[in-house]
């Protein structure tokens, strides 16, 4: 009767164990999806900023190796509305070449 009574009471430990290891176990499933989800949006959020940092990367590689061609397609532009704005103003530049396109005539002829 002895051991019949310290089986009961081995059961009733074991029992107790195991409901506790249980509900450990779920709560370190709850946090390891909880970890997950953590992770995946940081993991998107690092993604996005890559994504972001490549495309401004992108455009300003573009600007760098376009500098030049838009800095002298600014400068004739400029050169244009001087002229319109002298020729608005009643200034007479029909015997008159600008240096760049008489370079560019020359240029033409000696080639």
């Amino acid at each position: 009767e002895a051991f019949m009574e310290d089986s009961r009471a081995k059961r009733a430990a074991d029992a107790k164990l195991m409901a506790e290891k249980e509900g450990h176990k779920a709560e370190l499933e709850m946090q390891l999806q909880r970890t997950s989800a953590e992770h995946k949006s940081t993991m998107k959020s690092a993604m996005n900023k890559a994504e972001e940092l490549r495309d401004f990367h992108l455009e300003c590689d573009w600007l760098l190796a376009n500098h030049g061609a838009r800095k002298d397609a600014r400068a004739g532009e400029v050169d244009s509305l001087r002229n319109a704005k002298a020729i608005l103003s009643g200034a007479d530049f029909s015997l008159v070449q600008s240096g760049s396109r008489a370079a560019r005539l020359r240029g033409s002829v000696l080639a």
